[in-house]
């Protein structure tokens, strides 16, 4: 791939609904690829001409139609996604009358990438024609339409403001002496199943909504041996990523949810997944986990860290390599006519 593999990203369309995206927060990988891929990495990625290009991106961003198209949202018949299937329409539209590119495969070799909630809605208004159009989501979930075998799963990473990622607080693995933690708000079913089994209740298992003074969130994940990493409203949680950042082995608690990169990493490996009917049981699961498997298994979060670092400018195995990476897989299934 890193030899031969080029992009052509489309030119057409205006800042900021285009070529823009956040660069912060958690859906700052949304902004910081574009960037990335248009100004940067696009020296040895980007085609010079659209010819000469295995895939095509659509650099626009889901999250920024949000801002600034629907917000401020007052009322449910904001949430309507009509307005962004028009504006997704519309690009298509241009691009498919100016270039031959998208007639060709229709679509197949087409991609986009998105951290918004949203953003697997972005083909709803004519699924048919959009099928085989490929989508890097965060929101990867199997039970609304995302397709493993054409969409890929990225992801959804915490990007503070005036830096790339948060501090490293990781504690060697046999001086971290909290069994499993989690901190955040009951958003979902999940969670409000995981409050009411472990909230406040076991020493082990540290879970949290509020965290009190003095207590630093960063700190408590690298004095942890496995991470609770139970999805929100959304399947997608940036809480894999920090836990990976922290050398804390995730527990991925979830239903549905097609794991970042699954194609090349093997999750078993450096995480434990929790079906969501066996949140009461998450102290023995963990318990049993013999130390030599959780040695390894810290071993391997240490060693695939590197697949979920943002880079700028991007190095070869971290995130930006990783999503190129996954379009490139798909790109190889597909037959173009000679």
């Amino acid at each position: 791939m890193m030899k031969r593999f080029k992009v052509w990203s489309y030119k057409e369309g205006d800042q900021p609904l285009v070529h823009d995206g956040p660069v912060n927060d958690i859906y700052g990988i949304e902004g910081q690829f574009i960037d990335e891929l248009e100004n940067v990495m696009g020296a040895r990625f980007r085609a010079s001409q659209p010819e000469e290009a295995h895939a095509f991106f659509l650099p626009f961003s889901v999250a920024n139609i949000v801002h600034y198209i629907y917000k401020p949202i007052t009322s449910p018949a904001d949430f309507n996604r009509a307005r962004l299937h028009r504006i997704f329409n519309d690009y298509v539209d241009v691009v498919a009358r100016k270039y031959p590119l998208w007639n060709q495969s229709n679509g197949a070799d087409h991609f986009m990438v998105s951290c918004h909630d949203w953003a697997p809605d972005v083909p709803g208004s004519n699924p048919e024609f959009f099928k085989d159009f490929i989508r890097g989501l965060c929101n990867a979930n199997t039970s609304e339409g995302f397709k493993p075998n054409i969409d890929f799963s990225i992801p959804e990473i915490n990007i503070p403001k005036g830096k790339l990622k948060p501090p490293f607080m990781g504690q060697n693995p046999e001086n971290r002496t909290i069994l499993a933690f989690f901190a955040g708000r009951a958003h979902g079913y999940i969670r409000e199943i995981l409050f009411s089994y472990w909230k406040g209740k076991d020493k082990d298992i540290q879970v949290y909504d509020n965290l009190t003074k003095g207590q630093n969130y960063h700190e408590l994940i690298g004095h942890s041996k496995f991470c609770l990493c139970p999805s929100g409203y959304e399947v997608a949680s940036p809480r894999e990523v920090e836990a990976i950042y922290s050398g804390c082995v995730p527990v991925v608690i979830s239903d549905n949810y097609s794991l970042p990169f699954n194609d090349v990493l093997d999750w078993s490996k450096f995480s434990v997944a929790i079906p969501v009917k066996q949140i009461s049981e998450i102290k023995k699961i963990l318990q049993e986990i013999p130390h030599d498997k959780y040695l390894q298994m810290h071993k391997n979060v240490m060693k695939v860290r590197r697949h979920f670092m943002v880079n700028r400018p991007a190095q070869p195995f971290d995130v930006f390599h990783m999503i190129l990476h996954s379009v490139w897989l798909r790109r190889l299934n597909i037959k173009l006519p000679s």
